[in-house]
């Protein structure tokens, strides 16, 4: 369904994008959702180089993605977003990719923070930029808590720093890279059905991550924290049964 004041872009998918099995990943998926929303905001005025002149930044808060198939090599895509609501400093976001078909094969709803980067404390979007965006009807879905319980059990895993590659135009670790470091905690040969990602606040080049992993009741807790225990990204995964 086609709503208003949504965004679309199309694409195929690319060698680059997938694993061993010729399908793509979930980053991936993650990365289409991220850079059609960057599209968006770029294609009305309101891109990164708007944001770099008023101090101010999207910063994600939590991330419920949804993959119903996992699209192979060279399979053609639609990706859709649209923003679904303001309310004060926030703003929610849906995503949708379709086959060529028009089949939904991978949706996700989000929330961000507009911050004021300069202060390091959240602002208020601008009338502007809010009727810029417009708002679409919310996508029909099975809509999780953002926030996220931990195991019980958590064990610990050796810490890495973050590195120049996890970084992104903020200067702080990109959210699909601490997804990936989620995955790579989690350590499983399965498809991950849904992922939610609650995020804490922000690691930079050199902060050391140490990650922390529970299973329990079909899902995966991944926390990425410091050596004190503050946690800069909360992951769940819920995965396909074997």
């Amino acid at each position: 369904m086609q709503r208003s004041n949504q965004y679309t872009i199309e694409s195929r998918i690319r060698f680059s994008e997938i694993d061993h099995t010729k399908q793509i990943t979930l980053p991936g998926i993650v990365n289409y959702f991220q850079d059609c929303s960057i599209f968006q905001s770029e294609d009305i005025g309101f891109g990164i180089e708007y944001l770099k002149r008023q101090k101010r930044a999207w910063v994600l808060s939590s991330w419920q993605v949804v993959a119903d198939r996992y699209p192979k090599l060279g399979e053609k895509i639609r990706v859709s977003t649209w923003a679904s609501g303001f309310k004060g400093m926030l703003g929610s976001r849906n995503f949708c990719m379709e086959d060529e078909t028009g089949m939904r094969i991978a949706y996700a709803n989000s929330l961000w923070v507009y911050m004021d980067v300069e202060k390091g404390r959240p602002a208020k979007p601008s009338e502007e930029e809010i009727q810029a965006y417009g708002t679409g009807e919310a996508l029909e879905m099975e809509y999780a808590s953002r926030k996220i319980a931990l195991s019980e059990k958590m064990e610990r895993f050796p810490e890495f720093p973050v590195r120049r590659c996890h970084i992104d135009t903020n200067e702080h670790v990109n959210n699909c890279q601490y997804v990936q470091m989620a995955i790579e905690a989690a350590d499983e040969d399965r498809k991950i059905r849904q992922l939610r990602a609650e995020y804490k606040r922000s690691a930079v080049c050199g902060d050391l991550i140490v990650p922390e992993l529970g299973r329990e009741d079909g899902r995966t807790v991944v926390k990425l924290c410091d050596r004190e225990d503050r946690p800069y990204a909360v992951i769940e995964f819920m995965w396909d049964e074997l």
